[in-house]
């Protein structure tokens, strides 16, 4: 059970000072099966006059900070250690979700909570994502979902080309279908679009990558990442990472889930000052992980921030 730490810091820098106003904060991983949290501490300068945490819509961990007076910096870092265990990606006596086919539709109690996160949020008049989701259905019998699911996730890792991008929204799905190449959030909006375009609920995944062992080598280790995951009946939120072809939470530590990337920003806020008094902002985020209580740490790459 591998113990993985993080230590993640944003500094705003200006050039005059300027008045902060309300900041949230998604940088605590969200505790479940999978994930226990060990210690957790979050350093604010300077510090806030007014902090509170709260669950948002999907229970993700937002702290709030409110701040008074001007200050020519903001830093903000997260500390966290957390158990990490990987867990089976889908139902193991294959009588459940797991073994689930298309055409597939979800019983009228779960229509009701995942419908929003089953509606497509991208243009296709075309229908070329429909079309390319497609290709991983069998023309003719019962194709299941899983199968779908792990074949698109090989597909985008085996087909496209990763390239770190560490500003700005996700590509259009359109786009990086076109492109052939993309971050790993315009791979996890890609995986999103294609799966609701089979009727399947789909959500977008913030959190951390890291590696189990010297021979898993991760793409986008040492930085925020991002995946998908999608809703299969018995097996529930099943993960699914396109950039590093993995399917499940091997290596993957979540801290927030959406159905939007927009929803899963792990810091934003807002300032008031000159429109030059912006100098820029420096990410670091260090990731650790030792085999086992007591094991000496492996720290892994520092790089800037991105998906």
């Amino acid at each position: 059970m591998p113990v993985v730490s993080i230590r993640h810091l944003t500094a705003y820098r200006y050039r005059n000072p300027v008045a902060l106003g309300e900041h949230r904060m998604m940088l605590r991983p969200l505790e479940s099966y999978d994930q226990r949290l060990i210690s957790a501490e979050l350093s604010i300068t300077p510090e806030p006059s007014a902090m509170r945490n709260v669950h948002d819509v999907f229970g993700n961990c937002v702290s709030i900070a409110r701040f008074y007076g001007r200050t020519d910096r903001l830093a903000v870092e997260s500390r966290v250690t957390l158990e990490h265990s990987p867990q089976p990606a889908f139902d193991l006596d294959g009588d459940g979700g797991d073994a689930a086919s298309l055409p597939f539709v979800y019983s009228s109690d779960d229509m009701a909570d995942l419908a929003a996160s089953i509606a497509r949020k991208h243009d296709d008049p075309a229908g070329e994502m429909q079309t390319w989701a497609r290709r991983f259905v069998r023309r003719a019998g019962p194709t299941r979902l899983r199968t779908v699911l792990s074949d698109m996730t090989h597909a985008i890792h085996g087909e496209f080309a990763y390239a770190t991008r560490l500003t700005g929204a996700p590509q259009a799905p359109l786009e990086t279908l076109s492109l052939r190449t993309g971050s790993c959030r315009d791979f996890a909006v890609l995986m999103m679009e294609a799966a609701r375009s089979l009727g399947l609920a789909a959500q977008f995944v913030s959190g951390y990558v890291y590696s189990a062992s010297p021979k898993s080598g991760r793409t986008g280790g040492g930085h925020t990442h991002a995946w998908v995951r999608v809703f299969l009946p018995s097996c529930g939120w099943v993960e699914f990472d396109p950039t590093n072809g993995i399917v499940g939470n091997a290596d993957l530590v979540r801290v927030a889930t959406a159905r939007d990337p927009r929803q899963a920003l792990p810091l934003h806020g807002t300032w008031a000052g000159l429109p030059n008094d912006y100098l820029g902002m420096d990410v670091e985020v260090e990731v650790s992980v030792e085999a086992c209580a007591g094991a000496q740490p492996a720290p892994l790459r520092r790089v800037a921030q991105g998906y």
